[in-house]
């Protein structure tokens, strides 16, 4: 298998594993700028934020670059030891990590964080931390797909990396209960809050949240790559 994997690279120059991996640092890079950018919104300081903003634009961009270098560093004519189709999709929603980063910080430049109560700031800081800490996992779960290629796809291995597959899926079922409670909190201080004020912050709930969202979403095409090669 080894000698099958490097003749395979050896025609199409680089192996796109390895972009992959660099691509999926991207996106976790984003999301901690994001953290960042959170705690300046929360605290009011759009200077800050916008320099987030602006840093969460570049690793997007960058990410992009590399999604396209792996699409077009795989010819049709050259088998991989996963399916071009299941490589595709899961790049797909793994590009999407980046993404959702990206719009999140965008809505938060549309409105102020100035008049929120502090039970909601807190609410989207937590939500926040746990939508990071959902795909810090994930990017250490996309760790593992080099390591896999390296061991032939042995037993053993692809058997650690589908324990960490679960764990990323619980986490994302965490975001979710932390997104339910914090539209609970933010619906309660509508008449403190307004009605445009509502309706942006059910966007933000939305966007933060779809960074796990994808994580998971990301590991389950992991999976059916893994299990389908």
């Amino acid at each position: 298998m080894k000698d099958y994997i490097r003749s395979v690279f050896d025609v199409v120059a680089e192996s796109p594993f390895i972009p992959l991996e660099m691509h999926a640092k991207k996106g976790v890079l984003a999301v901690e700028k994001l953290a960042e950018a959170m705690e300046a919104y929360c605290s009011g300081n759009q200077a800050v934020l916008e320099e987030r903003t602006e840093e969460i634009d570049k690793l997007e961009h960058d990410a992009d670059k590399l999604k396209q270098k792996i699409r077009a560093g795989i010819p049709s004519s050259v088998k991989l030891p996963v399916d071009k189709k299941d490589l595709l999709s899961f790049l797909k929603q793994q590009d999407s990590i980046a993404d959702f980063a990206q719009a999140a910080a965008y809505w938060m430049n549309l409105r102020p964080c100035k008049t929120l109560p502090e039970e909601i700031k807190n609410g989207f800081l937590e939500l926040m931390g746990a939508s990071l800490k959902t795909t810090r996992l994930y990017d250490e779960l996309a760790g593992e797909l080099y390591k896999l290629l390296a061991t032939s796809f042995s037993k053993e291995e692809i058997k650690e990396t589908m324990t960490i597959i679960p764990e990323v899926e619980k986490l994302e079922h965490d975001v979710d209960v932390l997104e339910t409670a914090l539209l609970k909190k933010i619906f309660e201080n509508e008449e403190a809050i307004g009605g445009a004020g509502v309706c942006h912050l059910m966007g933000l709930v939305e966007r933060i949240g779809g960074v796990a969202d994808k994580s998971a979403s990301s590991a389950d095409r992991l999976r059916t790559m893994i299990l389908k090669r």
